[in-house]
C-alpha cells in the first residue's frame, strides 16, 4: 500500500495532501521545512517504510522508519504544527492556515482503518512525499 504526501511549504509549517491508491483521503501538517533538523522541521522528501508503534502517549500509531539523521517520525493527531509537533506529521480534515488544521484525531482514524488491515495482511506499506 502506498500513502502519497504531496506538500506544499510555507515560513511557518507545510501544508499536504494525504492520497491512498491514489484516492484523497485528508490533508497533513507538519514543521517548515529547515534543513532537516532535528525537532525542528519537517522530514526530507522520498519514500519510507512505515510500520505500526504503539506508545502510552499516543496508544497506536505509524512509525515512518529510516528517516535519514532522525528518529521517531510518526504520525499522530495534532492541530497546530509549531506548537505540537517536533517533525512529525498530523492528519488533518481541514487547513486553517501553514501548519494547521482542524479535526485531526477524525482524520487519524479514517487513516489508521484504512492502513491497518494492510499490516494485517503483511503488506508492505510506505509513505511517498513530493510536492
Amino acid at each position: 500500500m502506498d500513502l502519497v504526501l504531496k506538500r506544499s511549504y510555507y515560513p511557518d509549517g507545510c501544508n499536504g495532501t494525504l492520497f491512498i491508491n491514489g484516492k484523497q483521503l485528508c490533508h497533513t501538517i507538519e514543521l517548515p521545512w529547515r534543513n532537516n533538523q532535528r525537532s525542528q522541521s519537517c522530514i526530507p522528501e522520498g519514500t519510507y517504510r512505515l510500520k505500526l508503534r504503539f506508545s502510552p502517549r499516543f496508544k497506536w500509531h505509524l512509525h515512518v522508519l529510516e528517516v535519514a539523521q532522525r528518529d521517531l517520525i510518526l504520525f499522530h493527531p495534532a492541530n497546530h504544527a509549531l506548537t505540537e509537533l517536533r517533525g512529525c506529521i498530523a492528519p488533518v480534515k481541514r487547513l486553517t492556515g501553514p501548519g494547521r488544521g482542524l479535526e485531526s484525531r477524525l482524520a487519524f482514524q479514517q487513516l489508521k482503518q484504512l492502513v491497518y488491515p494492510a499490516f494485517q495482511r503483511k503488506e508492505k506499506v510506505q509513505l511517498i512525499i513530493n510536492s
